[in-house]
């Protein structure tokens, strides 16, 4: 993991921040609609609110986004967040808010996909680890293009991975997704505007190359998303029931 210290008292990792306390809120909301604080996914909007082939098939494209918000209980919201505030402030810091807002919305959207693709179902899929997943992908090629020692993060992926693999329940294929998606995408911002011949680079010029690559990755995952609801709607419709 890439340490970075800031020469400013005034700088905050606000989106980091922002994020921590909307996912705060989305499980306030669902323990509210639930009446538990524990079992706050004991409710049908929480349902549909998640990735699921019934939600897929009903067309709710927005579960591709909204399931990224809502957690399974406290240690599972708890858990996550640590992990965003571990990484988003290291990632924010280096890339910026606006380039780290945007991605963490393509880790979001690309470990969405892979699920929607291998391994919607029967059951419920939601959670933050896509996207932290994207973070983790991030730090590490943050950390090769720095030139700094990737073992920490190299462990923190590996180990992750593992827990992914061994522990019923948990969406292997999403943080997967999410992980290739993050790092595709802060591959392009750091080493897209090498492809400019040196005297070009400008600030500006290295940016827009940066901006240009993250938003081809984005644009990947958002048809992604699409194919899949399109290929499988109105194959199961949730009941009133």
């Amino acid at each position: 993991m890439i340490d970075t210290t800031q020469s400013t008292r005034t700088w905050r990792p606000v989106v980091t921040y922002g994020l921590i306390a909307a996912n705060l809120i989305a499980y306030a909301w669902t323990a509210s609609v639930s009446h538990s604080l524990v079992d706050n996914q004991a409710s049908l909007t929480f349902a549909k609110l998640c990735l699921s082939l019934p939600a897929t098939a009903s067309g709710w494209w927005w579960t591709a986004v909204t399931s990224g918000f809502l957690h399974f209980g406290p240690v599972h919201l708890l858990v996550n967040m640590y992990s965003l505030f571990v990484l988003g402030r290291v990632v924010e810091a280096v890339l910026g808010r606006a380039r780290f807002s945007a991605l963490y919305a393509v880790s979001l959207l690309g470990g969405s996909a892979t699920v929607l693709w291998f391994a919607i179902g029967g059951g419920l899929t939601a959670g933050a680890s896509g996207a932290i997943f994207g973070l983790m992908g991030a730090d590490l090629v943050l950390a090769l293009r720095m030139r700094v020692n990737p073992a920490n993060i190299l462990v923190v992926i590996g180990v992750n991975i593992v827990i992914s693999f061994s522990v019923p329940g948990i969406s292997l294929v999403g943080h997967l997704g999410g992980l290739v998606a993050g790092a595709l995408a802060t591959a392009g911002i750091v080493y897209g505007p090498q492809v400019l011949p040196r005297a070009a680079r400008t600030r500006a010029r290295v940016e827009s190359v940066g901006w240009v690559a993250l938003g081809v990755v984005a644009a990947i995952a958002v048809v992604a998303v699409a194919a899949r609801f399109g290929d499988l709607h109105d194959a199961v419709i949730y009941s009133a029931a």
